[in-house]
């Protein structure tokens, strides 16, 4: 069982500052993020609206994460940053999943870091 109420975004770091322009890759897909290595403990601190049980995922509304504060392009934030995913915590940008999200949406590619 997942904690209730709204989270405050962790303050942004340079590759937090650029990923709050983008967000593309929290709305690429409702299939992703689906939850796997995270424990118990992890899990419950994620509010109950945001999960998705019957699928073990973040629930998603179309293929944005009802996690995904703002518009996709221009301003973004994770409403749950500090208790994100796994999945959530190893992107990168600039990595494969990151280029693919972004081409989805025509943004230019970014330099792998």
């Amino acid at each position: 069982m997942a904690a209730d109420g709204p989270m405050v975004p962790a303050a942004a770091t340079e590759d937090g500052k650029l990923c709050q322009s983008c967000g593309a890759c929290c709305a690429y897909s409702a299939e992703w993020p689906r939850f796997s290595t995270e424990s118990e403990e992890a899990l419950e601190r994620i509010p109950v609206a945001l999960v998705d049980d019957s699928l073990g995922r973040m629930r998603a509304e179309g293929n944005r994460c009802a996690a995904l504060a703002g518009t996709v392009g221009q301003w973004t934030a994770c409403t749950i940053y500090e208790f994100r995913p796994d999945v959530c915590r190893a992107c990168i940008p600039g990595d494969d999943a990151c280029q693919m999200a972004r081409a989805h949406y025509g943004f230019p590619a970014l330099p792998a870091q």
